[in-house]
């Protein structure tokens, strides 16, 4: 797992540079009118590969083994690498060196780190008072001199000033909520699946395949929006509509369709498709055009934290929730709680199914109920938008 961890980070600082670059050449080559289209467009080859990847991660998985999983990402390298190499031509142009804001980075990150770390620690049945003290002083010292170190920078990794723009860290802020509740539902729906439905991994990951299908559709329909609206009056409604699609979420068994989760994936994907293209197009549009690179990058910043903080925020729900439900149920242990969530498990093995289906309920439940709670604070922070105007 170590291992995995640390090449999940190195792929991390690839695609962490990438998406911003791709958002940034969008604003680069087209106009504020023609820019909704091609993002649009740049959803789509998301939306396609988003598609094909669980589908065939599920297979693979079924078929070989997880390992296999990874080689996927071999021979496409290598085509990007030699489409990259021969075929992507720019003209060159004069710029300024900035040096790079190094403190900001690693204190950031050791402030991302040990938020995780606390997370994962309070998660566990016994941990250590001490130990949690210690990572909360941690969190306070990288906290205070992230915020230090962005002030004084000169080319902050995030800008503060940028923020002084009320409708800019709006769009921000919602693209960091929806995000984080996106990452519960990609984690959560196969799982559910899985465990309680006993589906195949195949099946597991259609579970969240409408979710790209519907955000490459929708996105289509983001620039005509925001010429006749505000983006409150765009992003309130779907949001709530969103909000409404997953209230089953907190209390729905194992005798309800499972139709339901590739209903909500859908409805996911509209909303997500809108609001998050609406929330990277208007960000570019209302901040100076030298700082169009710092604002792409800011929103796959935002959404990137989003998911981060919330796999720990969801990780944290779910585990306290199974915690609680082992300790109420002594003969249940972790080992079966685990080898139910992998599906390994058949009715004629476990002596007490029902129980360990409703321990594993109670922490999903558990994890929409923590996703509601950020619906609501999303609402809020769009709801005190105080701009009515068009973005033109």
């Amino acid at each position: 797992m170590i291992v995995l961890i640390m090449f999940r980070a190195l792929q991390g600082i690839g695609a962490g540079a990438i998406m911003p670059i791709t958002f940034t050449m969008i604003a680069d080559l087209f106009d504020y009118q023609k820019r909704s289209k091609m993002l649009a467009m740049n959803n789509t080859a998301w939306g396609i590969s988003a598609l094909l990847g669980p589908l065939l991660g599920g297979y693979i998985v079924d078929k070989l083994s997880w390992h296999w999983v990874f080689f996927i990402n071999v021979p496409i390298g290598i085509l990007v690498i030699l489409i990259i190499s021969f075929k992507y031509k720019e003209k060159s142009k004069k710029y300024v060196k900035k040096p790079l804001d190094v403190k900001g980075i690693l204190s950031l990150s050791g402030l991302l780190i040990m938020t995780l770390t606390l997370f994962q620690t309070l998660s566990q049945v016994n941990f250590s008072l001490t130990e949690i003290l210690v990572i909360l002083f941690l969190i306070v010292i990288f906290g205070i001199s992230f915020f230090i170190f962005e002030r004084q920078a000169n080319d902050p990794i995030i800008p503060l000033t940028l923020f002084h723009n009320r409708l800019f860290s709006i769009q921000i802020t919602t693209a960091l909520l929806l995000s984080a509740i996106q990452i519960g539902f990609q984690t959560y729906f196969p799982m559910w699946l899985q465990s309680i439905y006993k589906t195949t991994a195949t099946v597991a990951g259609l579970s969240v395949s409408p979710s790209p299908i519907f955000w490459l559709l929708s996105s289509f329909f983001v620039g005509t929006l925001v010429k006749r609206r505000a983006p409150k009056y765009i992003a309130l409604p779907l949001i709530a509509l969103m909000m409404v699609a997953y209230l089953p979420l907190i209390f729905i068994d194992s005798r309800f369709n499972q139709t339901i989760f590739f209903f909500v994936s859908g409805i996911t994907g509209v909303t997500l498709g809108i609001t998050i293209t609406m929330n990277t197009l208007v960000a570019q549009r209302i901040v100076p055009e030298e700082s169009l690179g710092t604002a792409s990058a800011m929103i796959t910043l935002g959404r990137t934290l989003g998911q981060t903080l919330a796999a720990g925020i969801f990780g944290l729900a779910f585990n306290m929730s199974l915690n609680s439900g082992l300790k109420k149920y002594p003969a249940i242990d972790q080992n079966m709680i685990n080898q139910s969530i992998k599906g390994v498990y058949q009715s004629t093995e476990i002596a007490d199914e029902h129980t360990i289906n409703q321990i594993i309920l109670t922490g999903m439940h558990t994890v929409f109920s923590v996703a509601l709670i950020l619906f609501v604070i999303v609402l809020i922070v769009n709801v005190a938008d105080n701009n009515r105007d068009v973005i033109k």
